[in-house]
């Protein structure tokens, strides 16, 4: 038996070592070494906030050149297996050992692929946490259960990744459901990857509070902004805001404490509104809704910007619309991403955070067209 494997080999070798070039293996060193620096000082967990922070970054960086050196070393272990199955006389022991080969290549093409999708990740906010907001649309009832089962699905996408992820806020429907929710990916390129899922999301399926068991179309709103440090760049006065506090709660209505800790601030100039209950006390609160209250105003004002840039431009051209996915559950299983194509039949995977077949579509489809 002789395996003819140089051309996918050669291939993977060349976009892996484009991936290098971008990543810039050297730099990356000397950025974990600066980290675990920082991170073996006896002071670090004084301040617990950047000291996350940098242990995150710390773990980013290593499981980055890790997965890097780890496809050079596969690679050179592949070609040396390619050529024991080329010499070797038993056939059944070849065809085994080729079934071997034939996994790993596919293996380390699913590895490649995603280191390159992480190379397309250089936009100025790619590499920032992420700020999540879900919110019911039509679709009463459904449209509530809908957008709970986006909150857990991204959850999980979290957690499989091992990414830190807490809930900021939380409106419960009366039925069942939510009807918003706001959350946080604290980890490096949160936001890069988590920007694609920003629009119009739509289930169909049988509905479980119909009692006539009709199929039901319900829509949820998912909006994607990054988590920015704070700086002057956007100063909001207070004339500017109303805070009001009130008491956290959860599903039901029911109280979590018993005192006025959480926050809501309305920009008075823009409608804009941020509340916040996860952290213990009023200040803390307060502190974070203002975080996010300046992350979104940044963005709005360079949203603005890039509008206005191409109504002079005369680029006023059609975009695929808010709807970006699709979670068909009846009559048939199907998920299906409107702007990539992409899509799986298997929607309960999708509702369990397997979502990375998506996002990489979708980042590769944004590299293609970044007007869109």
């Amino acid at each position: 038996m002789q395996l003819d494997l140089g051309p996918r080999i050669a291939a993977l070798r060349s976009t892996l070592a484009d991936v290098v070039a971008v990543v810039d293996v050297d730099g990356l060193k000397t950025r974990i070494a600066e980290l675990e620096r920082q991170a073996s000082a006896p002071d670090l967990w004084d301040d617990p906030e950047a000291a996350q922070k940098v242990t995150s970054e710390l773990s980013h960086a290593q499981s980055q050149l890790a997965r890097v050196t780890s496809v050079e070393s596969r690679l050179d272990d592949l070609e040396v297996l390619i050529e024991l199955v080329n010499a070797e006389d038993d056939e059944a022991q070849a065809a085994e050992s080729a079934a071997e080969v034939e996994s790993e290549l596919k293996g380390l093409q699913k590895t490649v692929d995603e280191l390159e999708v992480q190379t397309l990740l250089n936009g100025e906010y790619d590499p920032r946490p992420a700020v999540v907001t879900i919110r019911a649309g039509a679709g009463g009832v459904d449209a509530s259960d809908f957008a709970e089962m986006l909150l857990r699905m991204y959850l999980r996408w979290a957690e499989q990744h091992k990414y830190p992820a807490t809930v900021m806020d939380a409106s419960y429907a009366e039925e069942a459901g939510i009807k918003s929710a706001t959350f946080e990916i604290d980890a490096p390129y949160a936001f890069g990857n988590l920007s694609v899922e920003a629009g119009t999301h739509r289930l169909v399926r049988m509905s479980p509070f119909n009692s006539a068991g009709k199929r039901q179309t319900s829509f949820a709103a998912v909006e994607v902004i990054p988590l920015l440090e704070e700086s002057g760049e956007i100063e909001v006065p207070e004339n500017d805001i109303r805070v009001d506090v009130f008491r956290s709660s959860g599903p039901g209505g029911q109280s979590v404490n018993t005192t006025d800790s959480a926050v809501r601030i309305t920009h008075l100039p823009t409608g804009i509104v941020v509340s916040m209950q996860n952290e213990k006390s009023q200040i803390q609160n307060r502190a974070a809704a203002m975080r996010v209250l300046q992350s979104r105003l940044l963005i709005q004002r360079r949203e603005e910007e890039a509008a206005k840039k191409k109504e002079l431009a005369g680029n006023i051209t059609a975009s695929w619309g808010d709807q970006i996915r699709s979670y068909v559950l009846a009559p048939y299983q199907m998920v299906k991403d409107l702007r990539t194509e992409h899509e799986v039949n298997n929607p309960s995977a999708v509702f369990d955070g397997d979502l990375d077949g998506f996002l990489s579509a979708g980042i590769r489809w944004r590299k293609r067209d970044p007007e869109a």
